[in-house]
């Protein structure tokens, strides 16, 4: 098993920025990747980012690219997502997930974590 939490969210005004951060113990030996995705109220859970622990290949949703940037500590087991010029419809809970069971882009990952409210309001 792979435990995920998040931290780093909060309430920011429009084209600020916040840092997520996504710590994994457990049994990391087997992650192979990390991803974000966000659930506005209302709506269902989108894809962010995601990043692949062995090589560091990155994407990102036509969202947050330019904006957004996915990275990683391999030492700590932690991964991050780096939010620039949030923009209101940026509020959600974003979670991270790790080790997908099928597309990077589908939110069919094995493991997550709690989640973290992130409010972009004037």
């Amino acid at each position: 098993q792979v435990q995920l939490v998040e931290s780093g969210g909060g309430v920011v005004q429009p084209g600020g920025s916040l840092r997520l951060s996504c710590a994994a113990s457990g049994r990391t030996s087997a992650m192979n990747a990390m991803a974000w995705f966000r659930q506005a109220p209302g709506k269902e859970r989108e894809f962010v980012s995601a990043i692949t622990w062995s090589t560091g290949s990155t994407y990102y949703a036509d969202s947050a690219k330019g904006r957004f940037t996915v990275s990683k500590d391999d030492i700590k087991r932690e991964g991050y997502l780096q939010m620039n010029s949030l923009k209101p419809e940026d509020t959600a809970i974003y979670y991270c997930a790790a080790r997908p069971e099928g597309n990077l882009y589908v939110p069919t990952y094995r493991h997550w974590g709690q989640g973290t409210q992130v409010t972009v309001d004037s």
